[in-house]
């Protein structure tokens, strides 16, 4: 073959695998009484799941996959509206006729045709029951003095798979809310400065509602590793750290 072909063909292929999203992803699989779960740990603040035939994406962004060569969903649960986790592009990838979008009512102004849930809302459809956690910031702050996350504007959402609750928290702090949460599972907390939580943060919410395994997520360059350390009391607690590519530096907002 002629050693310029062989060239092309090659740029071509590699192309073609970097344009089909095929970096490998990590995954986790939960038992639940009614079926597997398995977790997508895609990037950022953005997760898949899939349970008994259904494809749940969370906070899918144009950035952190290849959304054309991922299943297309059943479900997209939306937790706020910043760019890094509301993406209008990766949504009309995903998209087919029977899918359902749930967010909070910002993101439904931009989505359209969407089931818009407020904090304290509880959904139940396709076998999964859907409740809405107010997701905000207390501390981290703009210069304004506004909150990165104002209460009111964004979700985190438990989802009970089968009889699994699972929680992933979105944008926000260690709010009253979150660590009055009973009975979860598996909980994804973030851990992006400063935005959301510091691992200090993340381990007081841990140790207050006490979910049987914690996935740091959203973390970017914050510290995950002392995580096991700030928890090694908390017996009951299993810290699951799992890759996650790493954001573009400008994604968080």
């Amino acid at each position: 073959m002629n050693k310029s072909l062989h060239v092309v063909i090659v740029f071509i292929m590699v192309a073609a695998l970097l344009r089909a999203g095929n970096r490998p992803f990590d995954t986790d699989v939960l038992k639940t009484a009614k079926g597997d779960l398995t977790i997508t740990f895609i990037g950022h603040g953005t997760l898949m799941f899939t349970f008994n035939g259904l494809v749940i994406h969370v906070d899918p962004v144009s950035k952190m996959a290849d959304y054309s060569a991922l299943p297309r969903a059943d479900l997209i649960l939306i937790t706020h509206h910043h760019g890094d986790h509301l993406d209008l592009e990766a949504l009309n990838l995903l998209k087919q006729e029977k899918t359902k979008i749930i967010a909070p009512q910002k993101c439904a102004e931009k989505i359209g045709d969407c089931i818009a849930m407020a904090n304290g809302d509880d959904k139940t459809g396709d076998g999964l029951n859907i409740e809405a956690v107010p997701a905000y910031n207390i501390l981290h702050k703009r210069d304004s003095g506004e909150p990165f996350h104002i209460k009111g504007e964004g979700n985190g959402y438990v989802v009970t798979f089968g009889d699994k609750r699972v929680y992933v928290a979105g944008d926000t702090e260690n709010t009253p809310e979150m660590k009055a949460l009973k009975h979860i599972a598996a909980a994804f907390l973030p851990m992006n400065l400063p935005y959301t939580m510091t691992p200090e943060m993340v381990a007081d919410a841990a140790k207050a509602f006490k979910p049987a395994i914690l996935y740091p997520y959203h973390y970017a360059n914050t510290a995950t590793a002392r995580l096991p350390e700030l928890l090694k009391d908390e017996k009951e607690i299993d810290v699951r750290i799992k890759r996650l590519y790493p954001p573009p530096s400008d994604t968080a907002k």
